[in-house]
């Protein structure tokens, strides 16, 4: 249950962070509202995940992390941004760091 509240948390991050670059410097409210709300929801649910023993250090990064890559990803994908070999050199060092940490243990 731990896991599937950190994805949730992970996916809700994701959601809130692409609100907020489409709010527009939180001048669309709609999309300031998304993103706020996002927001909320993710440390809720990432608090939740953490109050059900997974290992702060781990679950953080994999939130972190996660959310990162693929927020890059979006960005380039869906909102014109650019894809740099450097990014995605950062972006699979993101993901072997979260498949180590997952490796390396914790509940």
């Amino acid at each position: 249950m731990a896991w599937l509240l950190l994805a949730l948390a992970i996916a809700t991050e994701i959601i809130a962070t692409t609100a907020l670059k489409l709010s527009d410097g939180l001048t669309h409210h709609a999309w300031t509202a998304a993103a706020a709300t996002g927001y909320l929801t993710s440390f809720a649910l990432l608090a939740q995940a953490l109050k059900l023993q997974l290992d702060m250090g781990t679950a953080y990064a994999i939130w972190s992390g996660a959310g990162t890559a693929a927020i890059a990803l979006i960005g380039a994908l869906l909102l014109g941004e650019t894809l740099t070999p450097f990014k995605i050199g950062g972006i699979l060092l993101i993901i072997i760091g979260v498949v180590v940490l997952n490796l390396a243990g914790g509940h």
